[in-house]
């Protein structure tokens, strides 16, 4: 294996098709990698990139400092686009299109990593498409979504794929103890929590009050008794969500503003000209979708970690011997489990998931979050 793709860990058939394409020497213009939360296709796209520029034979070396600048996001010809929008709008493609037309000035290839193209609209995403069907010579874009579906079929069609599958849980445990020193019982740990996903497991890891966190949330179910506790529950979640959004929503704006001022030549107290007031208000605006899509994030995150309860406690019913999400609260899910049908957890799994959903089009979250937690009541008769 080629030390650049160290990271990809049990994607041994991707990494053989991109080394491939780098020893080719020919890459194809247009990728688009795919994958579950937690699979590494951003990870994987940043290797393929280092790859593709790395001066040294054979290519991918990892350590000279083309690679070493790539995978820092520092070189001039590898651009990493996301946005912190809850979608890309028609300007933003349009920005990034123009980033496009840019010659290599250091190297090779021309390199652009859309690294949540599934948050294009059908808009933005036709705007992209000519891009992508009549590229710049020596340009090669990298295109990461979640699934296939998740973009429109004009582009995918114009993309070569390469999807990447969830790694097992020993292969992400040994790559934290490889790259990041960690204790092999907390890796393991982490990496069970964490279903494999490697940047919340690396996270999990190494951050003592985020698996306090996660313990509180997937405890919940075995707080929530009662009609006023579950509305309590429902509470404490969306504020949490609100608060974590304040603070990054409001350092990055406040940050923005400064710059902005600073750019103009204005001070921190300086009235903003009517002729710049317009910036200004846009800085608002992307501020507000940003706080969209972080707010939606935290909750979906909660959500998910609180969706590995009710799994467990249905492989428990379904007697699968299988490893626990939440290994270490076995006793507690196996009595949990005793005490409902199989149904029944099926239904609170499905709850759980329409919730996400309903949050995901905007609706009210905490009415969202409230009709879900008297869902997950285990006697809903109790008040």
């Amino acid at each position: 294996m080629r030390p650049v793709f160290a990271e990809l860990a049990g994607q041994q058939r991707v990494i053989n098709t991109l080394t491939e394409q780098v020893d080719q020497g020919e890459p194809t213009h247009a990728w688009l990698f795919t994958g579950p939360p937690g699979s590494g296709r951003t990870t994987a796209a940043r290797a393929f990139a280092a790859a593709l520029q790395c001066t040294q034979t054979p290519a991918g070396c990892g350590q000279c400092p083309t690679c070493q600048a790539v995978i820092s996001g520092k070189h001039p010809d590898v651009s990493f686009v996301s946005t912190q929008k809850f979608e890309y709008q028609v300007k933003d493609v349009r920005e990034i299109i123009t980033q496009a037309q840019d010659k290599a000035s250091q190297a090779r290839w021309r390199i652009i990593i859309i690294e949540d193209a599934d948050r294009m609209t059908e808009r933005s995403g036709n705007v992209m498409l000519k891009a992508i069907e009549e590229p710049p010579a020596n340009m090669i874009w990298i295109l990461c979504a979640p699934s296939p579906a998740d973009v429109l079929v004009t582009i995918r069609s114009r993309c070569r794929a390469v999807n990447l599958s969830i790694p097992a849980t020993d292969e992400v445990a040994q790559l934290l103890v490889r790259r990041d020193g960690l204790d092999p019982e907390l890796a393991r740990f982490a990496a069970r929590a964490s279903q494999s996903h490697i940047g919340v497991a690396r996270m999990l890891a190494k951050d003592e009050a985020a698996r306090a966190q996660r313990e509180n949330v997937v405890n919940l179910p075995l707080r929530v008794t009662t009609l006023p506790k579950a509305m309590q529950a429902a509470a404490d979640i969306a504020k949490l969500s609100a608060e974590r959004t304040e603070q990054i929503t409001g350092t990055d704006l406040q940050l923005k503003v400064s710059e902005l001022r600073r750019a103009n030549g204005l001070s921190e107290e300086e009235n903003i000209p009517p002729g710049l007031r317009g910036q200004f208000k846009e800085l608002e605006e992307n501020a507000k979708r940003f706080a969209r899509r972080a707010s939606f994030d935290a909750i979906d995150r909660t959500l998910t970690d609180l969706t590995t309860f009710f799994r467990d406690v249905l492989t428990l019913q379904l007697k699968t011997n299988t490893e626990l999400v939440n290994e270490h609260l076995r006793e507690k899910l196996t009595h949990y489990a005793a005490g409902q049908t199989k149904e029944k957890t099926v239904s609170q799994i499905d709850a759980i998931d329409q919730a996400r959903k309903r949050i995901a089009s905007n609706v009210n979250q905490l009415m969202a979050l409230e009709a879900l937690m008297t869902r997950l009541l285990q006697n809903p008769g109790k008040r």
